[in-house]
């Protein structure tokens, strides 16, 4: 993959959403109705990782609430896994946080989940409790994860680090 984009989730994308979704999550996942829902909801944000061929990727969505950031979905097709498409994601959530004075950023994670625990502890996520029998198809526990205040200098730092080694494909970001 040479080039990917980045661009505002419409409800055009739903289909291939909820069919990436089904794949990703198939024991339990949002409904169509959910994503549609989350598309009219002041608070969220959603965007769509496509490929060079405009193929979906990946996606995700996150809800804005006063100085916090609350990650509600991420997701990654596994044909594209492994080639920092997760961290892209991230980091655009992340550059709106900083265009938007948000503070913090939490969410909460499978238990079991090792892949997207990895991820979120090398963008300096920490656990800070657990949700018992959070996921309503197998009782599994999930953990709480948050940052520190992410102006501060050692999340700054390691962010712009992060950034600076993704180095297998361009992006950009389009409307």
């Amino acid at each position: 993959m040479k080039k990917i984009t980045i661009h505002t989730m419409t409800p055009d994308d739903i289909n291939e959403v909820y069919e990436l979704e089904s794949l990703v999550h198939p024991g339990h996942h949002w409904s169509k109705d959910a994503f549609y829902n989350e598309l009219s909801n002041k608070l969220a944000h959603y965007y769509c990782l496509r490929d060079e061929g405009n193929k979906l990727a990946g996606y995700i969505g996150f809800w804005q609430i006063f100085e916090e950031a609350h990650i509600t979905t991420l997701a990654v097709h596994p044909d594209y896994r492994r080639i920092q498409l997760a961290q892209i994601l991230l980091i655009r959530l992340i550059e709106d946080c900083y265009k938007d004075m948000i503070k913090y950023i939490t969410l909460e994670v499978r238990e079991s989940n090792y892949q997207a625990i990895n991820l979120y502890e090398k963008f300096l996520f920490e656990s800070i409790g657990v949700r018992k029998n959070y996921y309503q198809d197998n009782g599994e526990n999930a953990l709480i994860m948050f940052t520190q205040n992410i102006w501060y200098d050692t999340f700054k730092s390691n962010f712009d680090r992060i950034k600076n080694n993704i180095n297998r494909v361009s992006f950009e970001y389009v409307k």
